[in-house]
């Protein structure tokens, strides 16, 4: 056991929230970091006990295209402000760790300067992947070489060459040596050569006891990076896809298939969130605001290390353009949220849910068994050392009633409301309040918690996503939030039609879900359209002897596919998922992650 496996993790993206320049001059440095240390005191009163906070080096406009990796952006300020600020949150007994942004750096970074120079003659020409001499780009540098995701500005690093090796290694044994840094988050480890992160494994064991490391990976087989020998974590985007659209669409079951789904990758602690500096507001996503309280019980509970983006606890609006982040990433002043936790329900259901999970063991580290589920509530044990934990949520306008096995105790209370409830023939009956979500703890055995009753603003429930927008912005929030992944379309519409029977005579509200028959109705045309539209296209043929990496991406789409098909039925949502990556170095990652 060690500290990430209990840690709460806090999540800023400090150029954003310093309000830094988009472009660096590299003038004098701002010390604008020195302005995040008041919400060192928020991070630990929300019950956050680690922060994620980067990109901090040094680096052109938004971050990730790196200068210098040993001198803080100066639009931040100097290495002795991230000393210091390090210092700050251990003081409060917060961990840290920063972004590592490895897979490429930017054009003004040294070894790519030499090479612009001396061509041909550089010493760093192979520090870099497929210099070309023949080619040449839009900067007319004279030759070509690879990069991240399209973008010329990002310089693909050659990690098989051991100097590179040895220089990030070395990179890393700095930062802990002056920052004294707890761990990283590795930018882009979906497409990392994985000689390259032993590598930094073994670095990692060398500079600090539980260094952790921790990677950005969409798809594939999580368990393909976490294990014994490259990284101890990655971003959980499976679960951070299902957490949303399981809600919007009122399915449950796309949750729980995706919860059973990670559990077969093995027992991984990976790292979950409903939001970060690249996607959008979890408040922005959900079609009811109210759901806010069941999808952050969930995230507070499901196994895994939980985490809060910046602003997202004062449930901030944030909506991705297609030409900017901008609005992911806003420039914020604390004391405009002095009281949140006494005035906000965002923020006061946040912090109550922080304070249960570091007072509730086995939330990190219990199993997971799944009690009840239909599409609108859901319910799963955490069991550890003869402790059951049991969470229930609802997404419904209406209370739900539950019966549910419980453990060796003769009284339940919720942590979040203080309703307590007997234990009779082994089993407790419990109310779940519409769209919230509770955790019961046997009375007694656990720390008596001050309930925190957290109820969403009557403006906040009304509110939906009917909000005026332009045509093109709401065809890009639906194709975000299409149709859910189903086990099968067959047991949505099943479980849809029981229930239809069971809620007939219930009223909805107009402003935030329609009818069972309306839901199983649409859910049907979307599956129906989204098929005409990949069987629309022409099929690709794929050479069963083919490298990968010399597979085109239309290849590899189609191989990845026919993997998926050979493991079970292949939704249309997974199909579109698919389509919608049309990155070549992923596409080679998510193929080898399949068995």
């Amino acid at each position: 056991m060690s500290w990430y496996n209990e840690a709460i993790f806090y999540h800023i993206y400090p150029l954003g929230l310093c309000g830094a320049p988009k472009q660096n001059e590299y003038t004098t440095p701002v010390h604008r970091l020195n302005t995040l240390l008041p919400w060192i005191n928020h991070i630990k009163e929300i019950g956050c006990t680690a922060l994620y906070i980067g990109p901090l080096f040094e680096s052109v406009g938004h971050g990730y295209e790196t200068t210098d990796y040993k001198k803080l952006d100066s639009r931040l300020g100097t290495n002795e402000d991230l000393t210091a600020f390090v210092k700050a949150c251990h003081e409060k007994g917060i961990k840290v760790i920063f972004d590592g942004v490895f897979n490429h750096t930017g054009r003004d970074f040294f070894a790519f300067k030499d090479i612009q120079k001396n061509r041909e003659h550089s010493q760093y020409l192979n520090w870099y992947c497929n210099v070309n001499f023949w080619g040449n780009n839009e900067y007319n540098d004279g030759f070509s070489y690879d990069n991240w995701g399209g973008y010329n500005l990002l310089v693909k690093l050659n990690q098989r060459n051991p100097e590179v090796q040895n220089y990030i290694c070395d990179v890393i044994r700095y930062w802990v040596s002056e920052f004294d840094v707890d761990g990283i988050r590795l930018d882009a480890a979906d497409v990392l050569d994985f000689d390259f992160m032993r590598a930094l494994r073994r670095t990692a064991e060398e500079v600090k006891p539980d260094f952790w490391l921790m990677g950005e990976v969409i798809h594939g087989d999580y368990s393909r990076w976490v294990n014994g020998e490259t990284l101890h974590s990655v971003t959980n985007y499976a679960l951070h896809k299902a957490l949303y659209s399981g809600h919007n669409d009122h399915n449950y079951f796309e949750i729980a298939h995706t919860v059973k789904y990670l559990q077969n990758m093995g027992n991984l602690d990976l790292y979950n969130f409903v939001d970060n500096h690249d996607v959008e507001r979890i408040y922005t996503k959900l079609s009811n605001k109210a759901h806010f309280n069941p999808v952050h019980v969930l995230l507070y509970t499901l196994p895994g290390v939980p985490s809060i983006y910046y602003g997202s606890e004062f449930g901030i609006e944030g909506r991705k353009e297609r030409s900017s982040d901008d609005s992911l990433r806003p420039a914020l002043v604390l004391a405009d949220y002095a009281d949140a936790k006494e005035t906000n329900p965002c923020t006061a259901l946040v912090a109550a849910l922080g304070k249960i999970r570091q007072n509730t063991p086995a939330l990190n580290y219990g199993s997971y068994a799944e009690l009840q589920l239909t599409n609108r509530q859901f319910a799963f044990a955490r069991d550890l050392d003869g402790v059951r934990v049991v969470v229930t949520v609802n997404n419904d306008d209406n209370d739900a009633w539950m019966n549910l096995p419980a453990g060796n105790a003769s009284e339940y209370v919720g942590t979040l409301t203080g309703q307590k409830v007997s234990v009779e023939g082994e089993r407790i009956n419990v109310c779940v309040h519409a769209n919230s979500g509770e955790i019961w703890v046997p009375a007694g055995d656990m720390p008596e918690y001050t309930p925190v009753k957290v109820e969403v603003k009557e403006k906040a429930v009304k509110e939906s996503v009917k909000e005026e927008t332009p045509a093109a912005e709401e065809t890009a929030v639906a194709e975000e939030t299409t149709v859910a992944e189903e086990t099968t379309v067959a047991e949505k519409t099943s479980a849809t039609k029981t229930e239809e029977k069971e809620t007939a005579s219930e009223s909805t509200d107009v402003n935030t879900i329609s009818t069972a028959t309306k839901e199983t109705a649409a859910t049907e045309e979307k599956v129906t359209e989204a098929s005409e539209k990949s069987t629309a296209k022409e099929p690709v043929k794929v050479d069963p002897n083919k490298a990968p990496e010399d597979m085109t991406v239309e290849e590899l789409q189609a191989a990845i596919l026919a993997k998926m098909a050979n493991n079970g039925p292949v939704t249309d949502q997974m199909k579109k998922t698919v389509d919608d990556n049309i990155w070549h170095d992923s596409l080679v990652n998510w193929l080898k992650s399949f068995r």
